[in-house]
């Protein structure tokens, strides 16, 4: 982190945007300041655009006025309800907001707002260092409000509340999760006092609406680091409430001196693996890949059983995991359409690599996961190879060594055009047309029939030799005598 002077502030901040609201606020007689994380991010030297000014008076009038100053090159939009305006200007945008104090009942995150100063402002702000202040008039312009010491959290990597913190967080509970995004986003640690807070407040987190709250959960699974925030919230008890399926996995059982892994902390380890493959060309679906990851064995806590020449298992748990994820989604208010269909088909398949890469690596294994996973192999395969975390080195790079086989025959696959070659020439209209039957059970055996030929690479993907096969089966099934008849 870098420290700077007053002075030294006044040159980072000598851009035409300032000056416009430096003169504006000088000229209707009020003060100014630029606020949070705009500030935070200054001395992180993290490059940021969004800027909030605050007034101590009418943020909109000061806002409607620089908007006048800077013509045609800037838009306003005011939002009275909320008393807030901002402009754009360029790539950059300014929210406006008037100086205020506020005050919360119990049972809402809604607070009862009154014009104040700016101390009241700092005082009201989330943590300490997202509540240092910029002035912008011109006789004090660059001058650093630091009245909670924010610069020296920044400096120790610690996030702390400016005021009590169960106070801070039984007022808004949302800010109990915006703490450990912070945490870690940033790689800062929760001050004692105020992650003991935490642990006391955590129920409170039920007034919050689930899309808030999801907004909160995706930036830390984005987050470079995920795994600290999610220790974060299973520590403070909140992953219970949040996300209790993941939370129960945060358990080692023993039974005859043989215990089974913790698989919360291999689910962290999978999600790290995730997030480190993908942090130098993340994709569209890269969200939702680390979705994935958090929930791949969500399944492994209803299928646990001990068997005693065998030890614990989790038979099935992929499935039962997929089953899981709708229900997950929609409780965290997550979209219900392809992101979710994706995590559930991530989940359900996540073992078939893994079994595949256990075994003789043979291309009809390879041409039915293929088949399975469709335009999402690329992703399912970086999700099993993250989901290697043995310590024994020796079985692990046997693993990936199969892997790597795995990825060569997909790519072989790929290259000869896999969607042609999985699909049988003879579908399943043509089939209910050679024996004039309905939509039914025994078409969808037939279609199968033929897909496995040539899935398991029994019969080229062609229409005699599948044509061939095809009047087999039926005379077995008793459908070429009714054919006949017919």
């Amino acid at each position: 982190m870098k420290l700077y002077s007053d002075a030294a502030l006044a040159k980072i901040l000598d851009k035409e945007i300032f000056h416009k609201i430096s003169t504006v606020a000088d000229r209707m007689g009020v003060e100014c300041y630029v606020v949070g994380g705009y500030v935070r991010d200054i001395f992180l030297e993290r490059p940021s655009d969004d800027i909030d000014v605050v007034v101590v008076g009418s943020g909109i009038d000061v806002a409607t006025e620089l908007k006048k100053d800077l013509g045609r090159k800037a838009h306003l939009s005011v939002f009275r309800n909320f008393g807030t305006a901002q402009v754009k200007f360029h790539d950059m945008e300014v929210e406006f907001v008037g100086a205020r104090k506020e005050s919360y009942s119990h049972d809402s995150r809604k607070p009862i707002v009154e014009d104040g100063t700016l101390e009241d402002d700092q005082d009201r702000r989330d943590f300490t260092i997202n509540a240092m202040a910029i002035c912008l008039n011109k006789d004090r312009f660059g001058e650093l409000v630091d009245p909670f010491n924010g610069i020296a959290d920044l400096e120790d990597g610690i996030i702390a509340t400016p005021l009590d913190p169960e106070i801070t967080f039984s007022d808004d509970p949302l800010r109990m999760m915006r703490c450990i995004r912070f945490a870690t986003q940033l790689n800062f640690q929760i001050e004692d006092e105020t992650f003991v807070a935490l642990e006391r407040m955590a129920e409170r987190i039920k007034i919050v609406s689930g899309e808030r709250i999801e907004v909160e959960l995706n930036k830390i699974i984005m987050a470079p680091h995920p795994s600290i925030g999610f220790e974060y919230l299973q520590r403070s008890g909140l992953l219970q409430i949040i996300l209790p399926e993941l939370s129960a996995l945060d358990i080692v059982e023993k039974k005859e001196g043989r215990a089974h892994k913790n698989n919360f902390y291999h689910t962290l380890e999978v999600l790290e693996n995730v997030a480190i493959s993908h942090s130098q060309q993340p994709t569209a679906n890269s969200l939702w890949l680390r979705w994935a990851a958090l929930l791949h064995d969500i399944g492994k806590t209803k299928t646990k059983r001990w068997e005693p020449k065998v030890g614990w298992t989790f038979h099935n748990h992929n499935y039962v995991g997929g089953k899981m994820v709708p229900d997950i989604f929609r409780r965290l208010k997550l979209p219900m359409g392809a992101e979710m269909r994706y995590v559930q088909k991530l989940v359900e398949l996540h073992m078939r690599p893994i079994a595949i890469a256990d075994e003789e690596v043979t291309d009809s294994a390879v041409r039915r996961l293929l088949n399975d996973a469709g335009d999402d192999i690329d992703d399912l395969m970086t999700l099993c190879e993250a989901d290697i975390t043995s310590k024994n080195e020796v079985r692990k790079q046997l693993f990936l060594e199969n892997f790597r086989m795995v990825r060569e025959k997909l790519a072989d696959l790929k290259e000869k055009d896999y969607k042609r070659l999985l699909q049988p020439v003879i579908d399943g209209n043509e089939i209910m047309e050679l024996f004039h039957l309905p939509p039914s059970r025994e078409v969808g055996v037939l279609k199968q029939y033929l897909k496995d030929a040539v899935l398991d690479n029994r019969v080229d993907n062609e229409r005699e030799p599948l044509m061939k096969l095809l009047m087999e089966k039926a005379q077995l099934m008793g459908l070429c005598q009714e054919h006949s008849e017919k």
